[in-house]
């Protein structure tokens, strides 16, 4: 399996146990990206495996740094 699979669909009680670990929010799969429900950061899906490291994340529209993301929509 590729990073380009997007026919990969994760196991719905596997993905009902996975948070945004920046703002704790559902996650919600589309294609190869696991997106979270607040704030719209997209984690990629690696090989069938979740990576969800903020780091790795695409920013949605209007963020150019992660740290200001953070600062807007993180959790203590």
């Amino acid at each position: 399996m590729s990073n380009e699979d997007s026919g990969f669909t994760l196991d719905p009680q596997v993905l009902d146990c996975l948070v945004c670990p920046v703002t704790h929010s559902p996650l919600t799969q589309q294609g190869n990206e696991l997106i979270a429900t607040i704030g719209g950061l997209r984690y990629p899906i690696r090989d069938g495996i979740p990576v969800l490291i903020a780091e790795q994340a695409k920013l949605p529209p209007g963020y150019d740094d992660l740290d200001i993301f953070i600062a807007r929509h993180g959790k203590p």
